[in-house]
């Protein structure tokens, strides 16, 4: 081999690149206060557009941001269940229309395996 050919490296030994050149942005560290006695403080960039007003606590529970106030408690839609989609789309009369289908093609399926 020459002299001048690369040696190489196991796959994911070592990286090559350095943090020399590189600016990290610019941060604030904003400060938020569990229910429960925890506090979380939080890098953000100074770009960052909102920052929230509410941060989820490592136990479980909603931290208020140090400097502000809770916002209002909007009531939100409650979920839509599978159940009240179905309604949306048939009536009780034509479930039991359907129902009675499949319990017919069913029975008439069976009635085939034994036969």
């Amino acid at each position: 081999m020459s002299e001048g050919s690369l040696r190489g490296t196991r796959l994911g030994a070592t990286s090559y690149e350095n943090d020399d050149h590189v600016v990290p942005a610019e941060r604030i560290a904003v400060t938020f206060d569990c229910p429960r006695g925890h506090v979380t403080t939080v890098p953000f960039s100074t770009e960052a557009e909102e920052i929230p007003v509410l941060w989820q606590c490592r136990c479980g529970a909603e931290a208020l941001q140090r400097s502000a106030t809770r916002p209002d408690e909007t009531p939100g839609r409650p979920a839509r269940t599978h159940w009240d989609m179905l309604m949306e789309r048939r009536t009780i009369r034509d479930l039991e229309e359907l129902l009675d289908e499949r319990l017919a093609l069913l029975h008439a399926h069976q009635k085939r395996k034994s036969a």
